[in-house]
């Protein structure tokens, strides 16, 4: 970058000596002499120009782009956390540019993917199980770019070559069965009717149905005769199961009008309409993926914690290794699980609930306590 410097000229001031004439001679005082200033060195540096989808090509230049699944990148939920993850390597200056494009339909997956494969983006990641096929293809296509599978546990045979040998793509994963757990757990300790539902996206997404399944473990765990109303939204097409909060809403009124005072919401938008529906009729609600407090201010004063996975960091980390050259292909990268704060009910929340959460959150980490939910849909 150059660098323009401006010094200015150093002014020296001579002393001057009056000499006076008569007897006796006599010096008038020397003037002071005027301290030597030197302006400061003024360094000005011309702006840095923002990184251009053309400047992708330039080795120097790193490029991430998101693909979400079906849904908007303002989902408030699974989309939006992996998207802040991106935003936070641009922010920490791990890339220099980021975009998203939106999947409107899934047989644009592929689509998409290329739009990224063919400006020469340095990370791809695409959000979702269902992407996990045109991912797969797409990082055989482009080996010079990493990608990053979200929810994608690579272990499918997609192609001849077996999975482990794609050295540049990385399945973003999480225990969900740990998180759903949990929250499980937890609904149990806090309802007074003994009657809890969940209500998620469709169950033909393995990490959907562990969140629904290890929230029923959860709940048994405490106390089984407590009853456990899961619903999965099945009935509708991939494009239309996470992105239906009218369904989630219905659906989270009919259950507390049969007594449930705890909604479980697991399904993007479809999961925010329930949590919601469930904290205006003043009924505990838990969410999903992220700290849905800080995303859903509309059902904060009921929001009794969420079942999280840490998508945002884990998505920042494989990019800043990615960028380091240590990014770790060939395989699975395992992000964090746990369960939110309490927030505004942590008063509601009694200590020996609070310490029995700790502890299970231990046990769940160590293996001493252990969901039995398989890692797909039997």
């Amino acid at each position: 970058m150059k660098k323009l410097y401006f010094v200015m000229a150093l002014l020296i001031v001579a002393s001057m000596v009056l000499a006076a004439c008569g007897t006796p001679a006599t010096q008038a005082p020397a003037a002071e002499v005027p301290a030597v200033t030197e302006a400061p060195v003024v360094v000005t540096e011309a702006p840095v120009a923002e990184a251009t989808l053309e400047d992708c090509v330039k080795p120097e230049v790193f490029c991430v782009g998101l693909v979400t699944d079906v849904g908007k990148v303002n989902d408030k939920s699974f989309n939006q956390s992996a998207w802040e993850g991106v935003q936070q390597s641009k922010t920490d200056g791990v890339a220099d540019l980021v975009q998203f494009i939106e999947t409107a339909d899934a047989k644009d997956y592929a689509k998409n993917i290329a739009t990224f494969g063919d400006g020469s983006f340095d990370v791809i990641v695409t959000v979702g199980f269902g992407l996990g096929e045109a991912t797969a293809a797409a990082a055989l296509t482009y080996p010079d770019i990493k990608f990053i599978g979200v929810d994608q546990f690579q272990a499918w045979p997609y192609t001849d070559d077996k999975a482990d040998d794609v050295a540049n793509l990385t399945g973003l994963n999480f225990p969900e069965d740990n998180a759903g757990f949990l929250v499980g757990a937890l609904a149990a300790q806090m309802t007074t009717s003994k009657k809890l539902g969940a209500i998620c996206g469709t169950d033909a997404v393995p990490p959907v149905w562990r969140f629904g399944e290890g929230f029923k473990a959860g709940a048994a765990y405490i106390d089984p005769a407590v009853e456990v109303t899961v619903v999965y939204h099945n009935d509708v097409g991939f494009d239309k199961t996470f992105s239906d909060p009218e369904w989630g809403a219905t659906t989270a009124n009919s259950m507390i009008d049969k007594g449930v005072d705890v909604i479980f919401g697991a399904g993007g938008k479809t999961g925010n309409g329930a949590v919601t529906a469930a904290a205006q009729k003043g009924v505990y609600a838990i969410g999903v993926d992220t700290d849905q407090y800080l995303t859903l201010p509309e059902a904060q004063k009921m929001m009794l914690s969420s079942a999280m996975k840490l998508i945002t960091p884990g998505v920042f980390d494989l990019t800043k290794m990615a960028k380091e050259g240590k990014f770790p292909g060939g395989g699975n990268y395992f992000g964090t699980a746990g369960y939110a704060p309490f927030h505004d009910l942590d008063s509601k929340v009694p200590a020996e609930v609070k310490a029995k959460m700790e502890e299970i959150a231990k046990g769940l980490i160590d293996g001493s306590i252990k969901t039995n939910v398989p890692p797909v849909k039997p």
